[in-house]
């Protein structure tokens, strides 16, 4: 389904990002379950250490593709409406985010 301007509306857009996002959170989630069963099994630190940071870097690569997809839907929401709400993306709570809010949500990752 399209708008009056060709393009898939944002929320259309971002089921299919959201779906991925679900999924590495859920990857995540299952190492986290792991690094817990590491700890509580008194595991060498090497291989929780090890579980740890496959942890931290799959709730990072989450965190960088909602910002990539906020980023996305700021660009095409700003040739969709030829400078109406340029730079913006819609929020989950209807809100709009302007560039300078998805800029520090991506430099919050880092």
């Amino acid at each position: 389904m399209t708008d009056t301007t060709g393009s898939m509306p944002t929320g259309e857009r971002r089921q299919p990002a959201d779906r991925l996002v679900a999924n590495r959170l859920k990857r995540a989630q299952g190492q986290l379950a792991g690094v817990i069963e590491a700890v509580e099994s008194g595991a060498d630190c090497r291989e929780v250490v090890q579980r740890l940071s496959a942890v931290v870097g799959a709730l990072d690569r989450a965190g960088f593709l909602i910002i990539s997809h906020a980023m996305q839907d700021c660009l095409s929401d700003e040739a969709a409406s030829e400078g109406a709400h340029a730079g913006d993306s819609e929020g989950e709570d209807g809100r709009r985010l302007t560039l300078d809010e998805v800029e520090k949500l991506f430099l919050s990752l880092a």
